[in-house]
C-alpha cells in the first residue's frame, strides 16, 4: 500500500486489534485476483455487504434521535441522501481512502483510486471492519465526523424550513424565568484538522449544565442550548 495504515487509523480514530480486517477492507478484487493462489487475500466485497447494512442502521438511528419531530417521510428522505453514493464519496475523500487502496495493475492504470464505486465500496467495507473489530460505537463516531452534514443542511433537505436558533431561545427562557445568563465554555476538541469535533458546555445557574458535540463550536453550542431548553421546559 502506498501509505501506512497507521495514518488511516489516526484519521478514523480507531486502532485495530485485528489489523487484517482493515487490510481486507482496502483490498479490491483486482488485487486479490492477480496474486498467487497461496497468497490470495480476501477482497473487500463481503465487508462492503455488511458495511452497507451497518451504515443504514446507524444512519437511521442517528436521524431518529436527532429529529424527534420529523415524519417517516422526512427521515427516509434524509437517510436516502446520507447513504447515497454521491454523499458517501465525500466521506471517502475526506478520509483520503484512495491512497490506501490495494489495487491490481489494470485497475491502478485505469485510475481506480479515484473511481466513485471503488471508494464508496471501500468506505462501507472500512465501516464493517471497524464494527467487527470493536462494535458500533466507533462506527458512530466515524459517521458523525465524516458523513453527517451540518443540521442546517439536513433541515433544508427535509423541507423543515430554517433551523431554530436555540441559543436565542435559551436567552429568552433564562430571562423570562430569572435564571441568569447562559455561559458557554469550550471543553475540548478532537480529531484531525479537516474533521474536528468540538465539545461545548452551556451552564445556567449553579445546577444546570449540559455539554454537546458538533463539527464547529457554534454547532456544538447550538446542540447544548437545545438540550437545556428542553430541560427547562420539562420543569
Amino acid at each position: 500500500m502506498s501509505f501506512p495504515l497507521e495514518s488511516l487509523e489516526e484519521a478514523l480514530g480507531h486502532v485495530f486489534q485485528n489489523r487484517s480486517l482493515l487490510v481486507r477492507a482496502l483490498t479490491h478484487s483486482s488485487s486479490a485476483n492477480e496474486k498467487q493462489l497461496s497468497e490470495l487475500p480476501l477482497d473487500n466485497e463481503r465487508l462492503e455487504f455488511l458495511g452497507d447494512s451497518v451504515l443504514g442502521w446507524l444512519v437511521s438511528e442517528w436521524l431518529f434521535h436527532r429529529f424527534p419531530d420529523f415524519t417517516e417521510g422526512q427521515l427516509s428522505l434524509l437517510k436516502n441522501h446520507l447513504v447515497s453514493a454521491t454523499h458517501l464519496l465525500g466521506a471517502a475523500h475526506r478520509l483520503q481512502l484512495g491512497q490506501y487502496l490495494e489495487l491490481g495493475r489494470g485497475e491502478e492504470t485505469a485510475g481506480g483510486r479515484n473511481k466513485q464505486r471503488l471508494l464508496v465500496n471501500a468506505f462501507e467495507a472500512v465501516l464493517a471492519a471497524v464494527y467487527l473489530d470493536a462494535g458500533p460505537q466507533p462506527v458512530r463516531a466515524i459517521l458523525t465526523r465524516y458523513n453527517m452534514p451540518e443540521e442546517d443542511e439536513l433541515l433544508r433537505l427535509a423541507g423543515a424550513g430554517p433551523p431554530q436558533d436555540f441559543r436565542a431561545e435559551l436567552e429568552r427562557l433564562a430571562r423570562d424565568r430569572n435564571l441568569g445568563k447562559p455561559q458557554y465554555t469550550l471543553l475540548g476538541e478532537a480529531g484531525p484538522g479537516h474533521a474536528r469535533i468540538f465539545t461545548m458546555e452551556v451552564r445556567l445557574g449553579r445546577d444546570l449544565a449540559v455539554s454537546a458535540e458538533g463539527s464547529s463550536k457554534k454547532t456544538a453550542a447550538h446542540h447544548a442550548a437545545r438540550e437545556v431548553c428542553r430541560l427547562i421546559k420539562e420543569r
